[in-house]
């Protein structure tokens, strides 16, 4: 065997990259001195481009297939490469494979929020977040644009630049759809179409398409949120003087059933007078006013008197004695505790409402517990002496 064909078969090579990270984008075949051997196997999978660079400068791209590297299926390495030797001499390049599959579930959010113009509530800001994926559509523009010499490029060093462009066409696209905030959530998926076709033409000068972007949700702030919410609950009531009445009749019907309470029993029976003077008017309208059962006429309906409000609530009391509190009493039940000695003008008194305890003779509800009663005896004479 000759020394050439000795050295043919030393320099022979075999170039492949199997990949099982997930998230490089470029990988550089690493060999000594860059030498690639004449007649050296390259291997490129599905999924996977390789670019050839030789002498600092892009050579050739080779889509997946099996290719041995040799002048007559390297036209441009042909050109670059003076074959000028007296045999198959090594060539120093350098081998760039290229992951062209898509990488998914890439997360995307605006950091701070969008001020849009909403058709009916005016100004607001807007938050929103989804996924993306991404993939290399030209790896000569790719590998020149962003990667340069790096051996390993991996997603996260490109991830920061494509989740700012999304934002930005994100806001701009937006900000010009004049969708309403409440008819987004229907159109997520054409937003997302219309937000992906803007960014392509961006992303497209790196080598990269945008093959799918969706949204998955867009926030408002919590205030308006809020306000929103109220919005719907008044929606859903409908009726809001109805609604009004029950919530009232509730609350009394709570402070009615709290045990010792003086404003609940007041309050009891506040709402049992309303009831009843309510359903004697309702029962007072429905009733016949014939001997025949036949209804009133209108005009005499019309003319009916009006029922009167109710009566107000009667308060209730407490009294404070050595450092005790006893109650709580009726009015009624205190004139006769007046009457007994068991409240003079002198005694502290409390009732809801009101600011603090005060003197039985100071409250003008209660003074005139005293008015009517008699003046104290006098004094018996003394006795004959």
């Amino acid at each position: 065997m000759g020394i050439f064909d000795f050295l043919t078969g030393e320099f022979i090579d075999v170039i492949h990259w199997t990949d099982d990270t997930r998230d490089t984008m470029v990988w550089r075949f690493e060999r000594e001195g860059h030498e690639i051997k004449y007649g050296a196997k390259l291997t490129v999978r599905e999924g996977q481009s390789a670019v050839f660079v030789h002498e600092g400068q892009l050579a050739d791209v080779f889509t997946p297939g099996l290719y041995m590297l040799e002048t007559n299926n390297m036209p441009v390495m042909t050109t670059l490469q003076h074959w000028d030797h007296g045999f198959k001499s090594p060539f120093k390049s350098e081998i760039y494979f290229v992951n062209t599959t898509r990488f998914n579930d890439l997360k995307w959010g605006t950091k701070n929020p969008i001020m849009a113009r909403d058709p009916e509530f005016g100004p607001v800001r807007l938050r929103a977040f989804g996924t993306y994926s991404i993939r290399v559509s030209d790896p000569a523009r790719f590998l020149t644009e962003i990667v340069g010499t790096d051996g390993e490029f991996t997603m996260d060093e490109i991830s920061f630049q494509i989740r700012n462009i999304i934002v930005q066409e994100f806001s701009r696209v937006i900000a010009g759809s004049g969708i309403p905030v409440l008819d987004m959530a229907a159109n997520t998926a054409d937003l997302g179409k219309l937000i992906a076709a803007e960014i392509s033409r961006t992303v497209a000068e790196y080598g990269l398409a945008i093959p799918e972007l969706y949204i998955e949700n867009i926030s408002l702030p919590p205030a308006v949120e809020a306000a929103m919410d109220k919005r719907t609950q008044m929606g859903i009531v409908g009726d809001l003087g109805r609604y009004t009445q029950f919530s009232a009749a509730e609350a009394m019907t709570a402070a009615a059933q709290t045990p010792n309470s003086g404003m609940g029993a007041g309050m009891g029976m506040g709402m049992g007078m309303a009831m009843a003077q309510q359903m004697q008017g309702h029962m007072a309208v429905g009733q016949p006013s014939g001997p025949w059962g036949a209804r009133a006429p209108a005009a005499a309906q019309a003319t009916a008197p009006v029922a009167p409000p109710p009566p107000p609530v009667e308060h209730v009391w407490h009294i404070a004695e050595n450092g005790q509190t006893h109650g709580p009493f009726s009015k009624a039940r205190l004139g006769r505790m007046a009457a007994d000695g068991a409240m003079t003008r002198d005694s502290l008194v409390w009732t809801a409402g009101q600011d603090g305890w005060k003197r039985a003779e100071d409250v003008a509800e209660l003074a005139q517990l005293f008015t009517i009663l008699p003046p104290p005896p006098p004094p018996p004479p003394p006795a004959a002496g």
